[in-house]
């Protein structure tokens, strides 16, 4: 982007990762206009053996117009590039995994790896005593893995703070209780917490979405669009010691007028941490011994469940106040169930990388909030001697997605902002590092990567250009659908094993027939249907017998239930002949994931708020929040496999989703052929249970259901079944023709 000159100068350096079968590098060059961007013209350089072969390229390139012919003035654009295999990159480590203690993390990003850190990985808001008991996974050495109660230790940590609490949301309800056991002391509401530690003397600091569609102006308007409740959670602090500010996603500076709009009207903070000091002693020269939360983590209405994953048995009782079933319209607690299901990954950092999550809220801070009134002065010196060093320790490393227009701090001059993984252009600085985070997390990978995320859509520039939409137009260019599919095929083209299992819910959260949901499904089949058809090529190219299914399969949660005696009875009704009535009918409803988790050879896991869509991984659109962490202690190696934490969380959650079977699945062998066949057979008679007409005769035996599509040998997506259950709602979805793509994608 330039503004009129006759000599523009843009001296801006990138790192960009490459994905794509191109025969042409194009830049792109476009003349600054208030209301948005004229074109001046693009300048081609061909991707000829030069350029594939690493050397460096240094030239003038004439700029074009749409037909490629020079434009009359002979005006050039000057580029210096190299283009490294990834094969060849140092920094990559292509299939090698972690390797030791001794990697550096992701490069060029703002916040680097921090050693000797702790973690604790967590599955839902809660653990019930039965899958306690249940879950059976040994850890190197014998040690049982023991999952962890997320919210319980969310209260319990903000219980103990003496001197900070720190909370960014997307949706935070004040209303909600944090500790539901009936055997324990009542939490109160978090909303209660909160004002009591504030009137203790903690400084509790609060930056929450401002959902733009609430207005404050009565019932009508005051919920909003998303119904995040930040109107509500506002008023129900103003005049206290707690200081909540509502933060609207403010455009950066040096955008267009449309971009601006864009920005303040489609997208969202979704960042979600909770933040507090740890020390028994508040002197300021202590140490704080700070604990961050981070992941799907809100704190809202709708989000406490536990791995059964209740439909009706607990709506007269935990679920009874927090009805949460937003898929059908006018539903309520007074008519029942099925609520909606939650099933989540978060994670508790401490340490250094805490510090991190710190400095990322303290930046919104500063951006959005009060400046650097308010914040909590702690000695920064801490940040590394609250390091451990054992067996047991973390290496982590934070990561985001946001720009100059929702943190402060960013470096002015692009060379600086380019040594740290910033993007610059038009005075607009982003950061998009959890995108680099998983491309360098598929690129390690050396056997197999299991991913749950809420959405699963992108790499739109490799969808199919005869189904009905100009690629061009879509702009999800983020990398990782086709980075997993070209993994895929390296192992494939090698003769190695590998699989990638992928869990989403049957649909985005909202009524399945909608606009908005039909569209996204409609991405999503785009997205999948690439990677199958990269698979199946590669499969028909080395000549083997296999089915792209058995290197790539995606999965979503349900639940179906036989009616218990003392089951709650709604005094009301669903209108008849709704989706509403027929899943009371029928006793299922889809399990929400709303986890956004990838794990890499049972060594490696990212966990964050970022999901698999362009909004999320952009760095100009929502603001987001994530970690990867390994324990060095703990790495996978040619005769070794990883047994550490990870390894615990994975098989926590396949026994919590498999249920009943997975006694019956070699689950430490994930990237084997007998494994992806067992779990794909388990899921599809999960499924032909869920989707069967009869009533049910006893619970499910496992929520994990294959997602609802066949796949044919030349990779093409078919439909096995056009509506999912109880609905009108087409299983892949239908395209738009009225919301914009930069709304759903």
């Amino acid at each position: 982007m330039v503004s009129p000159s006759n000599a523009p100068a843009w001296n801006e350096s990138f790192h960009v990762y490459c994905a794509h079968d191109a025969s042409h590098i194009i830049f792109t060059v476009k003349a600054d206009n208030t209301v948005g961007a004229t074109l001046i013209g693009r300048a081609y350089l061909p991707t000829g053996a030069a350029v594939l072969a690493g050397q460096r390229v240094d030239q003038w390139l004439p700029i074009c117009d749409d037909k490629r012919r020079p434009l009359d003035g002979g005006d050039r654009i000057h580029v210096q590039l190299r283009f490294t295999d990834v094969a060849d990159d140092p920094a990559a480590r292509w299939g090698a995994g972690v390797g030791s203690a001794a990697y550096p993390g992701v490069p060029r990003t703002f916040f680097g790896q921090r050693r000797g850190c702790r973690v604790r990985l967590y599955q839902d808001a809660h653990i019930s005593d039965g899958f306690a008991q249940r879950v059976q996974v040994t850890l190197a050495g014998g040690k049982p893995y023991q999952p962890r109660r997320c919210w319980e230790d969310v209260f319990e940590a903000i219980t103990n703070a003496r001197r900070m609490v720190y909370i960014a949301g997307w949706s935070v309800n004040t209303d909600v209780a944090l500790v539901r056991d009936p055997r324990k002391p009542s939490s109160g509401t978090l909303g209660e917490l909160l004002k009591r530690k504030a009137a203790e003397g903690v400084r509790v600091l609060m930056l929450v979405w401002d959902d733009r569609t609430s207005l404050g102006l009565g019932p009508i308007r005051r919920d909003g669009l998303m119904a995040t409740h930040d109107e509500d959670t506002a008023t129900y602090f103003r005049g206290t010691g707690v200081r909540c500010i509502l933060c609207p996603r403010n455009p950066d500076q040096g955008r267009s007028y449309v971009q601006d709009v864009e920005t303040a009207a489609m997208f969202t903070h979704h960042q979600k941490t909770v933040i507090v000091d740890s020390s028994r002693n508040a002197a300021a020269n202590a140490s704080p011994g700070l604990v961050s939360f981070l992941g799907g983590i809100d704190l809202c209405d709708g989000r406490y469940d536990t791995q059964e994953h209740p439909l009706f048995r607990t709506l007269g009782t935990t679920h009874h106040k927090d009805f949460h079933q937003p898929n059908f319209p006018g539903a309520s607690i007074s008519k029942g169930g099925p609520r909606e299901p939650w099933h989540d990954i978060h994670c508790r950092v401490e340490g250094p990388a805490a510090w991190d999550v710190l400095d990322n809220f303290e930046q919104r801070w500063r951006k959005q909030g009060d400046g650097d009134n308010h914040l909590v002065t702690l000695d920064r010196g801490w940040a590394a001697r609250e390091a451990v060093q054992d067996a047991d320790s973390w290496n982590v490393q934070v990561f985001r997605s946001i720009d100059g227009g929702a943190a402060a701090g960013f470096p002015e001059k692009p060379e600086e902002a380019a040594l740290i993984g910033l993007e610059t252009g038009k005075d607009h600085v982003i950061e998009r590092s959890i995108q680099d985070a998983y491309i360098h997390a598929i690129r390690r990978a050396r056997d197999f990567i299991y991913i749950e995320n809420q959405y699963f859509l992108g790499s739109s520039y490799a969808w199919r250009r005869d189904d009905g939409v100009t690629v061009e137009d879509i702009n999800a260019l983020h990398l990782i659908p086709k980075e997993l599919s070209l993994k895929i095929v390296s192992k494939i083209e090698a003769g190695e094993r590998f699989a990638v299992y992928v869990v989403v819910p049957m649909w985005p959260e909202g009524v399945p027939e909608s606009g908005s949901v039909q569209a996204i499904l409609d991405w999503q089949r785009r997205t999948m249907e690439m990677m199958y058809k990269d698979v199946a090529l590669a499969i028909q190219a080395k000549g083997i017998q296999a089915s792209p299914t058995d290197y790539l399969t995606f999965f979503c949660l349900g639940n179906r239930e036989a009616l218990s005696p003392g089951e709650y009875v709604p005094p009301e009704r669903p209108d008849p002949d709704t989706d509403y009535d027929r899943a009371q009918q029928a006793r299922r409803f889809m399990i929400y994931v709303h986890a956004k988790t990838m794990i890499v050879d049972d060594e490696y896991v990212i966990v964050g708020s970022a999901n698999i869509n362009q909004r999320s991984m952009d760095g100009g659109r929502d603001s987001e929040i994530a970690m990867g962490a390994y324990q060095p202690g703990y790495l996978a190696s040619t005769n070794r496999p990883a047994r550490g934490q990870v390894h615990g969380l994975r098989l926590a959650l396949w026994q919590e989703h498999l249920g009943q079977a997975a006694a019956a699945v070699d689950l430490l062998q994930p990237s084997s052929l007998a494994c992806v066949r067992r779990v794909n057979q388990a899921a599809q008679q999960h499924w032909d249970m869920f989707a069967s007409d009869a009533p049910p005769q006893g619970d499910l035996p496992g929520h994990l259901l294959a997602y609802p599509i066949g796949v044919s040998d030349g990779g093409e997506l078919l439909e096995t079944t056009a509506f999912f259950p109880d609905t009108k709602a087409r299983v892949l979805g239908n395209k738009s023709t009225y919301l914009p793509p930069i709304l759903t994608t």
